[in-house]
């Protein structure tokens, strides 16, 4: 079975990376492109986009057509797409080429954890702890390679880099993933209109939070984004009730362990996302952080995943899934309340107890996405890996609106970042509450 779990760890850390490790490099993309800061958000975002927002029907791709011809088709179009985005030579290109990245992600996603459901329960268990240890390790490990590729090379390579890694996976997938996974049991029919209105749904929700959080909840677009996006949402919902084969069974939420993983899920990428992007702004403007220090502050955090995951399937053969995950999350807000103590002067010795609270208290809630696959029919694993998936995206585009609110409310950023944190923990305490009452 490693072999398959090195699959779907190295695919779920090759999506998760392009979320983050663009950023630091965008500097040095605007001075050598001469790109306006319209299209430098584009080339940070583009790929958020199309990624949250094609990944419902990209989890319906693979139970219609088969999970891994799916994930190669994902891992082929998203390979490509990085060699066009190291190569680009104008900002425009450079734009197109992440967005194209976002839909081969969309497709490879959902197929990872598909293949991975209809393994027997613990050997499910330890893929999608790999697969979540992955994500969160690329999550905090993102900004550190991109500046360091920023600093010593061209910053083409933050994507370049990405066309050997991504050749590999695909001869893995290859050899590693069964053949006749997806595709039998769940349908031919694709969906059409609840594919189009989850993509408008999805697409504007995600433009909504990225184009709001930056320009104002009153701006013209956040407005219609907002508007288009209910519609959508409404649409979908329509959809979803007349089709014969719809793409998402609406009677998966009424599952109980289904919808309280996601709903555990959306609550810590809540938390701990906005956690992720203002801590790096507390570091160096408050704390007197170097750029470099303050990336390298998130690496035990990531370390600590690492680490801690494969003994979570023992933990939870002791404890069982809900009270891993509740004392997983308990751990990440007790980490949060700590950083909420953090004033100017403080240095390592008080930061690195708050960043391993919420390291090892992430790894603990690895149960969640098992928990969520284990809940729904082998035939409807896809669309079950893109509804999890895309809470995850989804959730963290939010929390960094969501605590951004509290964090300028206040007129010392210090104070809001204390208090955004406090707000955080408290979303996450819920989920561990959540997790205690619906998973088994």
């Amino acid at each position: 079975m490693w072999p398959l779990f090195l699959v779907t760890g190295l695919a779920g850390f090759l999506t998760t990376l392009d979320n983050t490790v663009v950023t630091v490099a965008v500097p040095s993309i605007q001075r050598d492109l001469g790109a306006s800061l319209a299209a430098l958000e584009w080339v940070a975002t583009g790929y958020i986009l199309t990624f949250a927002g094609l990944m419902l029907a990209g989890g319906r791709l693979a139970d219609v057509h088969g999970h891994r011809r799916v994930l190669v088709a994902g891992l082929a179009v998203f390979t490509v797409a990085s060699l066009g985005a190291g190569l680009a030579g104008s900002v425009e290109v450079l734009v197109a080429a992440r967005l194209a990245q976002g839909a081969g992600a969309a497709l490879i996603l959902p197929a990872t954890l598909a293949v991975l459901a209809g393994r027997e329960e613990r050997q499910r268990s330890m893929g999608v702890a790999v697969w979540m240890a992955s994500g969160a390790a690329a999550l905090a490990l993102g900004p550190v390679a991109g500046g360091y590729v920023s600093q010593h090379a061209h910053w083409s390579w933050v994507f370049l880099a990405n066309v050997p890694l991504g050749a590999v996976i695909i001869v893995l997938a290859a050899v590693a993933v069964p053949t006749g996974e997806g595709g039998a049991g769940g349908g031919r029919e694709l969906d059409g209109g609840g594919a189009v209105a989850s993509v408008v749904f999805l697409g504007a929700g995600t433009y909504a939070l990225i184009h709001g959080g930056a320009h104002g909840w009153a701006s013209v677009p956040a407005v219609v984004a907002l508007i288009v996006c209910a519609g959508g949402g409404a649409a979908f919902v329509v959809a979803e009730r007349r089709a014969r084969e719809p793409m998402v069974e609406l009677g998966l939420f009424r599952v109980r362990s289904f919808a309280g993983g996601v709903a555990a899920q959306v609550l810590w990428g809540l938390g701990v996302n906005g956690v992720f992007f203002y801590t790096a702004i507390f570091l160096q403007g408050v704390l007197g952080f170097t750029p470099t220090d303050s990336g390298v502050a998130f690496v035990p955090l990531a370390l600590l995943v690492v680490v801690v995951t494969p003994v979570v399937p023992l933990v939870e053969r002791w404890l069982g899934a809900g009270r891993t995950v509740a004392a997983g999350l308990v751990l990440v807000a007790g980490g949060m309340a700590l950083a909420a103590t953090l004033e100017a002067g403080d240095g390592w010795g008080r930061l690195l107890p708050a960043v391993c609270a919420i390291g090892v208290g992430s790894a603990l809630t690895m149960p969640l996405g098992s928990a969520v696959l284990g809940a729904v029919p082998e035939p409807r694993a896809g669309v079950a890996g893109g509804i999890f998936s895309v809470s995850r995206e989804i959730s963290g585009l939010f929390g960094i609106a969501a605590v951004g609110v509290v964090v300028h409310a206040s007129g010392d950023f210090a104070t809001g970042y204390a208090a955004g944190l406090l707000a955080a923990a408290g979303l996450v305490l819920a989920g561990a509450l959540i997790s205690l009452v619906t998973l088994p």
